[in-house]
């Protein structure tokens, strides 16, 4: 038995495990540790002391400990949580999902039979962590406390209770949002457990289904939201703030995001899983007859109806270089039974890093930088004009295309292959130019100071804006 009393003043009895405390299904290890202080009134660090801790947690800039915070016990430290928590430490192994993880920093050593914790981010041990619905904890184990529980994404709306719970790695005070106006979204949740079983029968995993979808719904977001065609989005922010997100929209545009677009993600995953849908990008493709696939091409138009928006269908299908379009080209390269770029294996659910949105700790805290540090702020999409986008992206594939052809061009005659190399490099420098000064452009547009933009690219202002009026003079 572990001596807890030596530790800590442990209620009256002075002895370990005074009290049951359940785990929920899914908790944290440190979200139970933190339960089990509350119910012994104790502060949380005295009840650590039970544990060698061999590093700190990660904590916010403000200081406090991140609520993501996960500890990961050695043998010894297993034993000791569940003498704490008077439970069988089978029950808390089937219900935590951290509980037997090892880590060698702890598992090995001279030390090994002392209870020992190590602190690792939750994200990195178990998965995305989010806050527990407190009514919800408070009817499971009697105790009303914050509690902090592995849940995947596409499970963040406590349908009981119509909340939206919240990641708990941000640095922001909120536990969840309020969705008793968004009824929408409650019944979303409802649908995608539908969805995941088709998911399943596809033959495809639920989450890099829904995780497709939500890149795709993200990009939507940081496009539509400020547009004047869009209305309901602003609507569901306005409900899920209070009733009035007016007054800090950058910040409830990042905390409300993924509550608000969670019904189109559900709509868009639906439709990606229906071979009818399936079937428009292949007649869309040309179907055998290779074409550029068109901007009011049949599938876009009917996602957009699908999501209850009959003018997205030009932009979905203009998003060049999005997770959509990627999608797109993987079933065409399956329907015509043709090789995949390297890296996805004609896997139309592979979703590039390039094309995952920003979570909201992340955005949080670019924010916070730009609060700092004064400049443009707003998304790339929603700033820069699709066009735009779209010809800077083409350039700099070419670019890239150009520089891989340079590795091929590398034998012959000392005359021929330097003519090839410096002809290539030529016309690449040329390009990687072109895109250099579309971005100028295009930051400049967006209202990047030009102070920022010499400090980032160690160019004289001078030469900025040479650069900036050859790039109007000559219309690239």
């Amino acid at each position: 038995m572990v001596n807890v009393a030596s530790t800590a003043h442990y209620g009256r009895s002075g002895h370990p495990g005074v009290f049951h405390i359940a785990p929920m299904p899914g908790e944290t290890t440190a979200s139970l540790i933190y339960r089990a202080a509350a119910r012994y009134g104790l502060e949380a660090a005295g009840v650590l002391r039970l544990w060698t801790c061999r590093n700190s947690p990660a904590r916010h800039e403000g200081g406090g400990v991140q609520a993501d915070a996960e500890v990961v016990l050695n043998e010894a430290g297993r034993h000791a949580l569940a003498e704490l928590c008077r439970a069988e430490p089978e029950v808390l192994a089937r219900a935590l999902p951290a509980f037997s993880v090892d880590d060698v920093a702890i598992g090995t050593g001279p030390d090994t039979d002392q209870a020992q914790a190590r602190w690792r981010a939750a994200a990195v041990v178990a998965g995305p962590a989010a806050f527990a619905c407190r009514l919800c904890t408070a009817r499971r184990t009697g105790q009303a406390v914050r509690a902090v529980r592995y849940v995947p994404r596409w499970q963040r709306v406590c349908v009981r209770h119509e909340r939206w719970l919240m990641d708990a790695d941000a640095d922001q005070p909120l536990e969840h949002l309020d969705l008793r106006a968004l009824p929408e979204v409650v019944a979303a949740q409802r649908r995608w457990s539908g969805g995941a079983r088709r998911a399943v029968r596809a033959e495809a995993e639920p989450a890099r289904v829904f995780a497709l979808a939500h890149a795709v719904v993200a990009r939507w977001w940081d496009e539509a939201l400020h547009g004047e065609r869009e209305r309901i989005w602003p609507q569901r922010l306005h409900q899920v703030a209070g009733g009035n997100a007016s007054g800090d929209l950058e910040r409830w545009r990042i905390v409300g995001r993924d509550a608000v677009i969670f019904p189109e993600v559900v709509a868009v995953a639906d439709a990606l899983l229906d071979p009818a849908m399936a079937a428009l990008v292949w007649k869309d493709s040309g179907a055998g007859q290779p074409r550029t696939l068109p901007a009011d091409g049949l599938f876009c138009r009917r996602l957009g109806e699908r999501v209850g928006r009959d003018w997205l269908g030009p932009l979905a299908a203009t998003d060049y270089g999005g997770p959509l379009i990627a999608w797109m080209g993987a079933v065409i390269r399956r329907s015509r039974g043709t090789g995949a770029p390297p890296g996805n294996g004609n896997d139309p659910w592979w979703l590039r890093q390039e094309h995952q949105p920003a979570t909201m700790a992340t955005q949080l805290r670019m924010l916070g930088k730009e609060k700092k540090t004064p400049g443009a702020t707003g998304m790339w999409r929603a700033a820069v004009p699709a066009e735009q986008r779209a010809l800077i992206t083409r350039v700099v594939e070419d670019a890239e295309e150009q520089l891989l052809q340079l590795h091929r061009a590398q034998s012959g005659p000392v005359a021929d292959v330097a003519r090839r190399l410096l002809r290539n490099l030529a016309y690449s420098a040329g390009l990687i130019e072109t895109a250099r000064r579309q971005t100028l452009a295009a930051a400049v547009t967006a209202g990047v100071a030009v102070e920022d933009i010499t400090r980032w690219t160690g160019m004289p202002a001078d030469v900025v804006m040479d650069m900036l009026a050859a790039g109007q003079e000559d219309g690239t």
